[in-house]
């Protein structure tokens, strides 16, 4: 009997092997994506969250 038979059950539990993998790689990627974007997003502020760009943006709506 050769070697290179393979089991039903090995196969099925490849498969199983494989989307767990994938499931897991994906976790990974999403854990790896938001803290990539908490990150870089600390930089990023609206004008309205800027201490002092309230009171520039009223002065210069003023003197329009």
């Amino acid at each position: 009997m050769p070697l290179t038979h393979e089991h039903e059950l090995h196969q099925r539990r490849r498969g199983l092997n494989m989307g767990l993998g994938l499931v897991l790689a994906g976790f990974v990627v999403l854990v790896f994506v938001l803290t990539f974007v908490k990150v870089t997003g600390q930089n990023l502020q609206m004008p309205d969250n800027v201490p002092g760009a309230s009171a520039a943006g009223q002065s210069a709506a003023t003197e329009g």
